[in-house]
């Protein structure tokens, strides 16, 4: 099994890491509006075949993407490889995955580093970022540093019938710096689904998705 620094062992001690790395007034913490998917998808854009979405589809998307980022967020990442698929407790598992990501606030490319830890039973996501790992061939690989490390949480919340889209996000800056959130803001503002529901929508539910 690959090592990487500052490891978790469990899916509640990278639940731990995060909320810690969350409570720390020195990083840059911002947490998206959860959608009611349903709800935009009525509201905001034109689907043919009309369908009800649910949370069963919403988690299938998050497995997918966790495990394949370069096709479902495509307007983040160019490139991506996921390896040591491995279970942890009961209904959770973790693996790890590089990839090469635009800035959040920089046009700049860079290698992204992290570990996928998730729980089958609450249907969470946890991505900690990694300054450094070792990949399956056992050669070590370094995170770059165009920009700081970051944690993220994915969540399918609500219910069947009414999925929710939970995302929240943790820069571990040596302070605060509103300078990250502007992005995040800018897409709450929006008003829309995520890029990656969207290319789900399209990809794997062979669905013709336009916005109004």
């Amino acid at each position: 099994m690959p090592e990487t620094l500052h490891t978790a062992t469990s899916f509640a001690g990278a639940e731990a890491e995060f909320d810690a790395a969350w409570r720390d007034p020195r990083h840059t913490q911002f947490e998206l509006p959860a959608h009611d998917v349903n709800k935009v998808l009525a509201e905001r854009y034109s689907l043919k075949p009309p369908m009800h979405f649910t949370r069963t589809m919403l988690w299938d998307m998050e497995m997918k993407k966790a495990w394949d980022p370069a096709t479902y967020i495509s307007y983040v990442v160019s490139r991506s490889h996921s390896w040591g698929r491995h279970n942890l407790e009961p209904g959770c598992e973790r693996f790890f995955r590089s990839s090469m990501q635009i800035g959040w606030i920089r046009p700049d490319r860079g290698q992204v580093l992290e570990e996928v830890f998730i729980n089958r039973d609450t249907r969470r996501i946890f991505f900690l970022g990694r300054p450094e790992m070792t990949d399956e061939k056992g050669e070590r690989i370094y995170a770059s540093d165009y920009q700081p490390l970051f944690h993220v949480e994915h969540a399918a919340a609500g219910s069947e019938a009414a999925p929710l889209n939970a995302w929240r996000i943790v820069l571990l800056t040596k302070q605060n710096d509103q300078r990250y959130t502007e992005p995040f803001k800018q897409m709450a503002e929006e008003g829309l689904l995520p890029g990656f529901l969207e290319i789900y929508i399209q990809r794997d539910l062979n669905a013709a998705l336009s916005r109004r």
